[in-house]
């Protein structure tokens, strides 16, 4: 009797394997048969470190700027040479503010600095303060306070070259200060960009992927047809996690290699870490696509709904371009639900910093928790009726 019912569970154990190895050569084949699932996994990726790579930048090194040239006295050259050499602005010169009016209305140029007429005359009076007014477009708000500290950052440097020239002590505090910026010491806003747009990328990927193919399989009858075999929900499952795994992660190493060798990502932490990261993270995004294809069962709904709640949420409420604790309080409490925040935060740390584990282990246990519920969720809708 023992021998037999071992026999038996040996027997089931093989014919679980095998109809899981069919399954997978089913979706593999799928995946190669599929332009949409190469599209997604291929050049969608390489589009987006490309864009991030070279066509996105957040350093503003040459603002286009006007300078309104009143006063032509010497101190009025020497502040416009000033101007004309920091790196930070492209000024285009003039006489007349009309002109760089229009320029500004246009969008052609994001301030204007105007010397006055009087600007010398203020300058020999040691009792007055010369005035320069700058005008910044305000509708962009960020850049117009680049041009208002930055022209006060130019002020400055020009006024202490001044005291200098003149054989004056400049009017400077006894304290100076020595800044230093740890891990981004050039303060490349590519770095960021780069190491933030792989969770966007793993994001787009695991959910969009499984939601759009297993929403087909619905709407094509393919999958009531597994539904009347001896598949089990568990089976039918990770043969759909496994195969886009797989084809996620080598999505994955072909990104941290173009941004490493192609655009000088530094990655200080393990590479095997990373793995390990960006594994967890791709299971639960892959949780979530299910767990969408299988409620929806359309692929247009399922589109839809996996741009509401898996893109666009890793896009803005992620950190990865936006500060989360600049937010309101109620965003933030919400960003605590969102898995590419905490894939954010890991792959910063390990690019920039090095394997942080305080962070790292933070970051993994909300991923896999989050994971684990997409899937039994997934598991329960998957019932094995077609009703």
């Amino acid at each position: 009797m023992a021998n037999d019912l071992t026999a038996q569970i040996t027997e089931e154990k093989k014919g679980r394997a095998r109809r899981m190895r069919a399954l997978m050569v089913k979706e593999f084949l799928q995946i190669v048969r599929d332009p949409s699932s190469i599209l997604i996994t291929v050049f969608l990726p390489l589009l987006l470190i490309f864009l991030y790579g070279s066509g996105v930048s957040l350093d503003l090194d040459h603002l286009r700027v006007g300078l309104v040239l009143e006063d032509t006295a010497p101190d009025a050259q020497s502040f416009t040479k000033a101007l004309t050499d920091s790196r930070y602005f492209d000024v285009t010169i003039t006489r007349d503010r009309r002109e760089l009016g229009d320029a500004l209305t246009r969008g052609d140029i994001r301030g204007m600095f105007i010397v006055p007429s009087y600007f010398t005359q203020y300058r020999n009076r040691p009792d007055q303060i010369a005035p320069i007014q700058v005008i910044a477009d305000g509708s962009e708000t960020n850049t117009a306070n680049f041009v208002k500290n930055y022209a006060q950052g130019v002020f400055a440097n020009w006024q202490a070259q001044e005291a200098i020239s003149a054989g004056l002590r400049p009017n400077v505090p006894l304290i100076n200060t020595q800044s230093r910026f740890w891990y981004n010491e050039q303060l490349e806003s590519r770095f960021f960009l780069l190491s933030g747009s792989l969770a966007i990328i793993m994001t787009l990927i695991g959910s969009l992927l499984t939601a759009l193919v297993v929403a087909r399989e619905w709407e094509r009858g393919t999958m009531e047809a597994l539904m009347s075999t001896t598949v089990s929900i568990g089976e039918l499952v990770m043969a759909k996690v496994i195969p886009y795994f797989a084809l996620g992660m080598i999505s994955m190493t072909i990104c941290v290699i173009i941004s490493v060798v192609c655009y000088d990502l530094p990655l200080r932490g393990s590479f095997l870490v990373l793995g390990l990261v960006s594994a967890l993270f791709l299971f639960c995004a892959l949780g979530l696509g299910l767990m969408i294809s299988t409620i929806t069962k359309n692929q247009v709904f399922a589109y839809q709904i996996t741009l509401i709640t898996a893109f666009l949420p890793a896009y803005i409420l992620s950190g990865f371009l936006f500060e989360i604790y600049s937010m309101p309080q109620w965003i933030q409490w919400l960003t605590y639900i969102i898995p590419a925040k905490y894939f954010v935060q890991s792959l910063q740390s390990l690019f920039l910093v090095g394997n942080v584990w305080s962070l790292i282990l933070y970051d993994m246990v909300p991923i896999v928790a989050i994971g684990l519920v997409f899937f039994l969720i997934t598991a329960a809708k998957t019932a094995k009726r077609l009703d």
